[in-house]
């Protein structure tokens, strides 16, 4: 597949994100309700892709977000510094002590266990990037004059505010003006749509971006919940949602939006909290790429495991541009990202390469 990325001489970075970043605060084994002490880290949709792709990955990042200027917020700067993600796209907003103006946003997380399931608790309304406009950052600049070959951002960071949804739009159209590949991760949740009209302003948001987008990811519900896509009433495969509904929704996708360049999915089946079968598949070129299959793949913490498909996906694309290695890369990093603590990876691309050649988790000596 020929994306047309923009050339690493002509680009300050190879990636940026656009979206919320958040302090994560997880009771580690115990439960939110009964916990006593909480270990922070940090974490948000759009972010933890960027991340992966400096972390993992070792290519040159910056989140474009937004903090209340307070201790909090310098928190959040420390954890991603710590990330070594470049923190010069970030906007600080004065605040009045007390949050009425802007805030930070606060992610309580607690894991699952068996039959038990993960549970997220957040407390994100009002804050600074859910308010931030498209004057507030200088997209012209920085994909104009710095350069940026790739773009993410998502659902997430959309559905936060009326106002998110339009500085989404000015990023992307701008980025595109300016060459840079767009990807776009749906991620439907129900309760953040709610309070701006619900699903049928999440499909007039998410209809508009998809016309900008090059590369669209998002799960079954998602494609069907944003971009109106129905589940016809004798589609046994869309209904059982197996491997041939996944494919039909893909492939509907890029029929429906001729600009995408591809199409991604995660495949997963639940069986308890800490055992899920895991795998994507890749529409591209006019072909469906399937992975390798992770059958019974034991979690112990599933928040952030699409992301980090999404960061794997993205990197096999940038550097190879080859659909069938991406989705390999996609699905072997958020395989190892769900077996360590927190949001974000503690992968590096040898041990990514390792489990998509077969390797096994033997003791490494």
């Amino acid at each position: 597949m020929n994306l047309n990325l923009r050339q690493e001489r002509e680009c300050k970075y190879d990636a940026v994100s656009l979206g919320e970043v958040m302090l994560r605060l997880d009771p580690g084994e115990g439960r939110i309700r009964t916990a006593r002490s909480f270990r922070a880290w940090e974490g948000g949709g759009e972010y933890n892709v960027i991340r992966g792709l400096r972390r993992c990955f070792g290519m040159n990042t910056a989140v474009i977000t937004a903090f209340a200027e307070n201790e909090v917020g310098m928190l959040m700067e420390d954890f991603i510094l710590q990330g070594g993600v470049d923190i010069s796209l970030i906007k600080w907003m004065k605040t009045d002590g007390i949050g009425r103006i802007c805030r930070n946003g606060i992610n309580f997380t607690e894991r699952g266990f068996g039959i038990r399931g993960a549970v997220g608790c957040s407390d994100r309304a009002n804050t600074a990037i859910s308010k931030a406009k498209p004057e507030d950052f200088d997209f012209e600049y920085i994909f104009g004059e710095l350069g940026v070959r790739w773009l993410h951002t998502g659902g997430i960071y959309a559905a936060l505010s009326e106002q998110s949804c339009e500085t989404v739009l000015s990023a992307i159209k701008t980025a595109k003006k300016y060459g840079t590949i767009v990807s776009y991760d749906l991620n439907y949740r129900p309760s953040m749509w709610n309070a701006i009209g619900g699903q049928e302003k999440a499909q007039e948001v998410n209809k508009e971006i998809a016309k900008y987008v090059d590369v669209m990811i998002g799960n079954e519900e998602d494609f069907i919940a944003c971009l109106g896509f129905e589940i016809e009433g004798n589609d046994a495969a869309l209904k059982e949602l197996n491997l041939d509904g996944y494919k039909k929704i893909i492939n509907r996708a890029a029929e429906t939006y001729p600009n995408f360049k591809a199409v991604a999915t995660t495949l997963r089946t639940v069986k308890t909290a800490t055992v899920n079968d895991w795998g994507a598949i890749c529409w591209a070129d006019g072909k469906i790429y399937k992975s390798k299959d992770y059958r019974g793949l034991e979690i112990m913490d599933r928040v952030g495991g699409g992301d980090s498909f999404a960061s794997g996906l993205i990197y096999g694309f940038m550097t190879t541009e080859n659909a069938e290695i991406a989705i390999n890369y996609g699905a072997a990093h958020g395989a190892l990202a769900m077996t360590t603590p927190g949001d974000t990876t503690m992968a590096n691309k040898r041990e990514v390469e390792a489990i998509m050649g077969g390797a096994l988790a033997r003791v490494q000596r």
